[in-house]
């Protein structure tokens, strides 16, 4: 499908019927003068086979989404493939509105850097200085830049045991500072890179203590209002946005909608929305001194350890033809059914925006590198099969042994066609497991313990079936190895200490936790009783129901009608019933 691109100023840009611009209109203005124009036949060719590369990525389902392609300051890609929302068939456009996840991290760290211009904060200041309440044992060894180029040591907060289903609860920032951004120190703060969410949370509390106002007030009135960006700001879920996309998980048969997230608690590092008309203009904007100036733009993209510099990687990527190399800005943002790729070349002025709605992941950073090829006169390789895909298709015509025995075969006459990565197989498990089709899980990720036997993911993967299965043995041994292989895997942790626990053990005071009355969104109530050691669920004019455990916050009604996952800390559940998925809030 084709959406009518638009000039700056409102005025429609030539199309060809095929939906890529035929000349480039719409361009960057670096100090009030325009780039020169490339060739319309220069312009054309290039925007031609990027979209026929992005059109092969979307027809294997890689890329569901909005794309925007910039050559030498000029737009010559922008265009909507897919659907934003499946269930009322409403395709993707460039004015939808996507979340970008830790595409936030750049704007971040632009209102820090701003802060910084004014002498309102140093990036050397230790973070207690602002942040007066939080722990001094390690607050003080923490500076601004540390937390900005991921060297504190504070330990992320999404890999926190639990952490998936707190998600699902609304957090103040002071509170969630104190509950989940102030873990014991992982190592001495700058000797060494370690990704962190907590970090730009606490940046965001930074900004939100020095300026007096909330974070996203903020970025509305220093960055989206000057330059424009009325597409863009914080998601809140409950706000009704025009044009918002919805967001999918990509399963072998389909798709379903992905599990809730509140949105409080992302916050700073990962709770923006945009689209990709707004991200050019953002893009356009970082070559001016419109948002900060040049010596604290230079600070800002000078890089710390692992090439990562203040809310961006900067790097030199080698591209498909293997002698070419170009320095790139980039980002990516990956967050419940959204994933965004960000990847600025300054040198030519170059830029790809690629904002999925499906959780597409690896592949969408893939596609990014094929159009930035096609930028450069290289051809890019096209997309590899999914052979998780493939799996499902065989299963669900002859059965499990059937699937593997076709992963074999492709795996020996066409290893070059498929994509054998470990990821298919663990989400060809998982679905499986979804459907409590536990042989079939099992099967599968045994299978990728033989393809993969250096990942720690697949082992871990493997225990979360056997446990499902109720094999605590194999469980235990497969949990065990997956933390040999990486010590910070806190699931894996979590699961060998459960399962040493002699079997039959109830975690009472856990349960009790979880007992009260929860308001759902959808206006009813749920009441969570505790008897003995189980839990009994019940709504206003419905029979009890005893919940069964499949794991420390997940149940299931005995009677098979619902399931419930709560958040760790007992201040919300997600009720899962129908096909629908329903937050509640305690109350009582």
């Amino acid at each position: 499908m084709f959406s009518n691109a638009l000039s700056r100023d409102g005025r429609s840009l030539a199309a060809s019927r095929s939906g890529v611009l035929s000349y480039a209109l719409a361009v960057c203005l670096f100090a009030g003068v325009a780039l020169a124009a490339p060739s319309r036949a220069f312009a054309a060719t290039h925007a031609e086979k990027i979209d026929a590369l992005i059109r092969s990525y979307s027809k294997l389902r890689q890329f569901n989404g909005s794309a925007l392609v910039a050559e030498k300051g000029r737009i010559i890609l922008r265009k909507g493939y897919g659907m934003a929302n499946m269930e009322w068939r409403i395709p993707n456009a460039p004015d939808t509105k996507f979340r970008i996840g830790s595409n936030t991290k750049q704007f971040t760290s632009m209102l820090i850097m701003q802060l910084v211009s004014e002498g309102k904060i140093g990036l050397d200041d230790k973070i207690t200085r602002y942040l007066t309440a939080y722990r001094k044992d390690t607050g003080d060894k923490v500076t601004v830049r540390h937390l900005l180029t991921h060297t504190s040591g504070i330990p992320n907060y999404t890999d926190r045991p639990g952490w998936r289903e707190a998600t699902i609860a609304p957090h103040a920032v002071a509170d969630f500072v104190t509950q989940f951004a102030a873990g014991d120190l992982e190592f001495e703060p700058g000797s060494r890179f370690q990704y962190s969410n907590s970090g730009y949370f606490l940046l965001g509390a930074i900004i939100e203590q020095v300026t007096g106002a909330a974070y996203e007030d903020v970025l509305r009135e220093r960055i989206f209002a000057p330059l424009g960006m009325k597409d863009s700001g914080y998601d809140h879920a409950e706000t009704v946005l025009l044009r918002r996309a919805a967001g999918y998980q990509r399963s072998p048969d389909g798709y379903r909608n992905v599990r809730y997230l509140d949105m409080s608690n992302p916050f700073a590092a990962g709770a923006l929305y945009s689209t990709v008309d707004d991200l050019f203009k953002w893009d356009c904007a970082l070559y001016t001194e419109k948002l900060l100036d040049e010596e604290h733009k230079k600070t800002m993209w000078t890089p710390a350890r692992n090439g990562y510099a203040f809310g961006w990687v900067v790097a030199k990527a080698r591209l498909d033809d293997g002698k070419t190399e170009v320095s790139i800005l980039s980002h990516d943002g990956g967050i419940n059914g959204f994933h965004s790729v960000l990847r600025r070349m300054p040198d030519t002025q170059d830029f790809v925006i690629l904002l999925d709605n499906t959780s597409s992941g690896n592949t969408v950073d893939a596609l990014a590198r094929g159009i930035i090829d096609i930028l450069h006169g290289i051809e890019a390789p096209g997309p590899k099969q999914s052979i998780a895909d493939e799996l499902a298709k065989t299963t669900k015509a002859s059965g499990v042994t059937a699937a593997l025995a076709r992963y074999r075969e492709l795996k020996t006459k066409e290893p070059l066609t498929w994509d054998f990565d470990e990821g298919a197989l663990n989400d060809l498990g998982y679905e499986a497991l979804q459907a409590r089709n536990l042989d079939v899980a099992i099967d599968a990720l045994r299978l990728n313990v033989e393809e993969h036997p250096k990942s720690w993911n697949v082992y871990d993967s493997l225990g979360d079936a056997y446990e499902a299965h109720g094999d605590r043995e194999l469980a235990l041994a497969n949990y065990q190895k997956s933390v040999e292989l990486n010590p910070r895997n806190t699931n894996g942790d979590e699961a060998v200490k459960r399962l040493q626990q002699p079997p039959g053990a109830v975690d009472v005071p856990r349960l009790a936790r979880y007992v009260g009355t929860y308001r759902l969104s959808s206006g009813g109530e749920l009441i969570v009783m505790r008897e003995a050691d189980k839990l009994v669920v019940q709504t206003p004019g419905s029979p009890r129901g005893d919940l069964v455990t499949d794991s420390p916050t997940d149940f299931h009604r005995a009677d098979g009608r619902a399931s419930i996952t709560f958040a760790a800390d007992g201040r919300g559940l997600v009720l899962h019933q129908g096909g629908r998925d329903v937050p509640g809030k305690w109350v009582k």
